[in-house]
């Protein structure tokens, strides 16, 4: 039987195609098929698997999650095969698109639409895999409604597209595409693990600092003894330790004087937020601690446990989830202490003394318990020396891996946009 014959449709072309190419639209080449509006009250935990927006992830059909539905006599035209190219419809994803790679019986549900092919022999299944993961944000843009955006499958059909004179064109540009997103894939594999293996190099770091192992050549060269380090609770090595106000304080409109909690502490500094409240000055006359001097730490104790800053001269009062930390000088450095509050030690300290099941909330008698196991000062000058260079040299191959993840992103979308303007 010899393939339908497809029409240049009478357009504004977007864009010049190659030589041979025509526009048409979507629904020339591909039929499309609405879900099935299952009802809720049969679904179960076994029975066939029904597909949901949820399940389209990542360009593939993810039936882990699935539920089940024990209706009867549903039509086939709800089944979804494999290779069958399925669309969310509605929400916030809306044109999220996947295909469905497994052999499973499956139906699929209402808000989810299966983009067919027409005719094998005009049009390449992979081929409009591709081109609907390029005009996904169009689709998506293209949607109608507010809080929850709708696109129509005749919206959807209307879509102009281009389509290469033969399936072995198709082919070739699908291979192309497929070589260079395996490519991307290699170099997006690598970023991504050091991306997500950060907090672990990091924290393998902090603990060869506070343990002696990252200055043992260090001590060796100084004449220091292992022996030098003592095991000291935080309030033998304090002036004082306290916390902020138990109780909300009167704000003002207009005040100039911000009301600080722990989750204001961030990389060595308070930062002031968009939700930040603020007070006058008797307000702040009122509850400021006089105790705030250039060796004061403070550190999260509520919530966000760990996170810390210093004191440099702001003119703030505190909430009852920051606690301050004055140091001696003569045993401690507060450099020394901020970074040991980031250490899975503390963390695990931390957790395991802190009240409440949701929002944990450590004591002062906790923090004043707190053992560190501490060096003399030149070691801990050394040790905070150390740590600032070996960190951020970690940080900024983090930043880097978090850069290229994004720029594979784009170079996908460039490779895409250039595959249906016939330029690769």
């Amino acid at each position: 039987m010899a393939k339908k014959q497809i029409e240049q449709t009478e357009i504004e072309a977007p864009y010049e195609l190659p030589e041979g190419w025509k526009w048409c639209k979507l629904g020339d080449v591909c039929k499309f098929e609405n879900g099935y509006a299952f009802k809720a009250d049969k679904f179960s935990k076994t029975g066939i698997p029904v597909i949901r927006i949820t399940n389209i992830k990542e360009n593939e059909i993810d039936l882990s999650d699935c539920i089940h539905s024990g209706e009867t006599n549903i039509d086939d035209k709800f089944l979804v095969r494999k290779g069958d190219l399925l669309i969310a419809m509605s929400g916030a994803t809306t044109g999220k698109n996947g295909v469905y790679l497994s052999e499973e019986k499956v139906y699929l549900n209402q808000r989810v639409g299966n983009i067919k092919v027409i005719d094998n022999k005009i049009l390449n299944d992979k081929f409009r895999n591709f081109y609907i993961q390029e005009k996904e944000q169009e689709i998506l843009r293209n949607a109608y409604g507010g809080a929850q955006p709708n696109i129509s499958s005749n919206k959807i059909c209307e879509m102009l597209f281009p389509l290469p004179p033969t399936l072995e064109e198709q082919q070739r540009i699908v291979n192309r595409i497929e070589t260079l997103f395996a490519k991307l894939d290699q170099a997006k594999e690598k970023a991504q693990n050091v991306v997500d293996t950060f907090e672990t190099r990091k924290a393998s770091i902090l603990h060869k600092a506070f343990t002696g192992e990252l200055t043992k050549k260090w001590r060796k060269g100084n004449g220091v003894g292992d022996d030098s380090w003592e095991e000291k609770k935080l309030e033998e090595i304090s002036l004082k330790i306290g916390d902020g106000l138990h109780g909300t304080p009167i704000y003002a409109e207009n005040g100039k004087f911000a009301f600080i909690n722990g989750n204001n502490f961030s990389n060595d500094h308070i930062e002031i937020k968009s939700d930040t409240k603020y007070v006058d000055e008797d307000e702040y006359k009122k509850h400021f601690i006089e105790l705030f001097v250039d060796k004061t730490v403070f550190v999260s104790i509520n919530g966000t446990l760990g996170k810390t800053a210093f004191f440099n001269d702001e003119k703030v009062i505190l909430g009852k989830s920051a606690c301050y930390i004055n140091v001696k000088n003569e045993f401690l450095s507060k450099h020394f202490l901020k970074i040991y509050f980031e250490t899975k030690e503390f963390i695990d300290y931390a957790n395991e003394k802190a009240t409440g099941s949701t929002i944990k909330n450590l004591g002062l008698r906790a923090m004043r318990d707190l053992k560190i196991n501490l060096p003399t000062l030149p070691e801990q000058t050394e040790i905070v020396r150390i740590l600032d260079v070996i960190l951020e040299k970690e940080t900024k191959a983090k930043e880097a891996a978090e850069t290229v993840l994004e720029q594979i992103d784009l170079l996908k979308k460039s490779i895409l946009a250039r595959a249906f303007r016939g330029e690769i």
